[in-house]
């Protein structure tokens, strides 16, 4: 396992020094760092067939959690969940193929190797009527019940405003934790 990790690490590095993000700015930022998670279920199939993979935990919390706000007359939808590290590259590059300053963009977006979305316990949340992954979803009456119950069922918002970690406010990103910590 330690060499795994080391081999898995080192992966990581390498991608980084590729897309131009020293070791140094990640120390500046104080990133947590994430493995993929490697045991993932399918939480649901939107309707073009995009699959939203989350761990067995997660997925469930999620469903149990998208019920109750149902129940309220809430919907809730997800956006994104697990995202592979080749997948936040690609989210990297795109910004970076736009001209955006790598300042800006670890505002926006972490690092591989750094997203919680690795885990696979780290979710995006929209609500119809709202466009996705914008600040307009903290306005909707899905932002509010996840507030008031969103911990009930394990889940946290990731990224408040001024969050420590340097990221934008994102009311849309919740992380399930079993344990209710982030």
């Amino acid at each position: 396992m330690i060499n795994d990790d080391q081999e898995y690490r080192q992966r990581i590095e390498r991608e980084l020094a590729r897309l131009g993000i020293s070791q140094e700015l990640i120390a500046q930022k104080n990133l947590p760092f994430y493995r993929e998670a490697q045991d993932l279920t399918t939480a649901e199939t939107d309707t073009e067939g995009r699959q939203f993979m989350m761990t067995p935990a997660t997925a469930n919390a999620w469903s149990a959690m998208k019920a109750a706000a149902l129940q309220d007359g809430v919907v809730l939808e997800v956006v994104s969940a697990f995202r592979s590290i080749e997948r936040q590259i690609d989210i990297i590059r795109n910004k970076l193929d736009r001209q955006m300053p790598m300042e800006t963009i670890l505002t926006l977006s972490a690092p591989p190797g750094y997203s919680e979305h690795h885990t696979g316990c780290a979710i995006d949340i929209n609500t119809p009527g709202c466009m996705a992954t914008e600040e307009e979803f903290e306005r909707t009456d899905a932002f509010r019940w996840l507030i008031t119950h969103a911990a009930r069922f394990g889940f946290t918002l990731s990224y408040p405003r001024d969050n420590d970690l340097g990221f934008i406010y994102e009311p849309w990103h919740w992380r399930f934790s079993p344990d209710g910590a982030a």
